[in-house]
């Protein structure tokens, strides 16, 4: 048992998901690790809201979770695809407006955004191109065909994550008035993963000035579904907790 405040993992998910990816990682991730995972508009109990498909609309969205974070409490941000670019764009955000980032971003499944990017530059392709495109990849669920309830409620809902993250990846490559991040970043990637192997995850390095470790796991583009991500994060949050004082402890 530990009297300590349990470390703040916060998710982002995949283009056309909701949060269910991360309904099992309490258990995987072990002790001293709560998840907290971000529901973006325009899906599951936010399916009334207009969905986001600019940037400054998604920080709008996301951005006053976190300024009130307290100085000094440690978090972890964690993004799968999509979720990765969006936890890439908070990150540097807060690092913009001189407040309190994470302890350590965890990118996954996700090339760096000057890296070519296939499903997000097929943003606007036609629905049968964009289609084929998943088939090949892995990412079109068995029935999904042109009158299923799948293209009906759930390709509208990913096009527009696609042009989400066509835009987050075109506004990160613009130059930052605050440089480089210097946050800690843990990139990684899905052994068998088509749309971002391990060598392009490995690219982050150059997205940050802190200290960069790369991962891979077993899995496709969906690893996020398996059980050895959250342990790894698991075990890397509770590195962040363990590195970062207590600020209770400090002041007392």
């Amino acid at each position: 048992m530990t009297d300590e405040r349990p470390l703040r993992l916060h998710c982002f998910a995949h283009a056309g998901a909701g949060v269910s990816a991360f309904y099992g990682w309490s258990p995987r991730l072990g002790a001293g690790v709560e998840t907290v995972a971000h529901l973006l508009p325009g899906r599951e109990r936010r399916r009334r809201e207009a969905r986001l498909t600019r940037p400054a609309d998604l920080l709008t969205d996301l951005l006053g979770r976190f300024t009130a974070q307290d100085r000094g409490v440690p978090y972890v941000l964690y993004g799968h695809s999509l979720g990765a670019l969006v936890a890439y764009t908070l990150t540097r955000a807060l690092h913009e407006a001189g407040l309190a980032g994470p302890s350590l971003l965890v990118v996954g499944a996700c090339p760096p955004p000057d890296a070519a990017s296939d499903l997000s530059d097929a943003c606007r392709a036609r629905d049968e191109d964009l289609l084929h495109l998943l088939d090949e990849v892995g990412a079109l669920p068995r029935g999904a065909g042109p009158d299923g309830l799948w293209h009906r409620a759930v390709l509208p809902v990913l096009r527009d994550d696609l042009v989400l993250a066509h835009g987050l990846r075109a506004a990160a490559r613009e130059p930052s008035p605050a440089g480089l991040l210097d946050v800690p970043v843990l990139a990684v990637a899905g052994a068998d993963d088509p749309l971002a192997p391990p060598r392009a995850m490995a690219q982050w390095k150059h997205w940050t000035s802190g200290r960069f470790t790369a991962r891979t796991v077993p899995g496709d583009h969906f690893f996020v579904r398996g059980s050895e991500l959250p342990r790894l994060v698991g075990r890397a949050a509770r590195v962040v907790r363990r590195l970062t004082p207590d600020p209770a402890r400090v002041s007392s």
